[in-house]
């Protein structure tokens, strides 16, 4: 099963300057939980802004650079080369950023979405694409409020094609 997994506000906003605008543990832990032992799939400019390879889990990093090489990270070219790098793993996570979520929904690249929706809108300079109803289907809901550790309104949505 192939998974996108991405934090979103209401407006749709991912990032902004290669970083997340908000800090939300909450969606940090259940990110570690649901990828772990699995393989992440991203961009190189995600996996720089994350600085190093995730403990536990295979990464793989897209990249035009065919010179481009990190340590405990394989290298594709494209997504569906990373895809055939992990083809062997029942779950693989594509983690973002903007650009390889777009072409992933694009070419019918992937079986689910798993968001985190935090309910405000943020400026932002990476967006995640619009979420087409008549393709997907959210199948789960879970709604938290803010604490005093996740400071802003949540929920975790499951999205599944129609």
């Amino acid at each position: 099963m192939i998974t996108i997994i991405a934090a979103i506000a209401k407006n749709n906003a991912l990032g902004k300057d290669n970083d997340l605008i908000w800090h939300l543990p909450a969606d940090l832990k259940r990110f570690k939980k649901i990828t772990t032992g699995h393989s992440i799939l991203m961009g190189r400019n995600t996996f720089e802004s994350i600085g190093k390879p995730l403990p536990n889990r295979t990464t793989v990093i897209i990249t035009r650079n065919k010179n481009y090489v990190k340590n405990d990270c394989l290298i594709a070219n494209s997504l569906e080369e990373a895809l055939e790098l992990v083809k062997e793993d029942d779950q693989i996570f594509i983690i973002g950023g903007a650009q390889v979520y777009t072409y992933a929904l694009e070419n019918n690249l992937v079986d689910a979405l798993d968001l985190t929706l935090v309910h405000e809108e943020f400026e932002a300079d990476a967006f995640f694409p619009e979420i087409d109803t008549k393709v997907w289907k959210q199948v789960k809901k879970e709604d938290f409020k803010a604490d005093e550790k996740n400071k802003f309104d949540y929920s975790f949505l499951r999205f599944e094609k129609i």
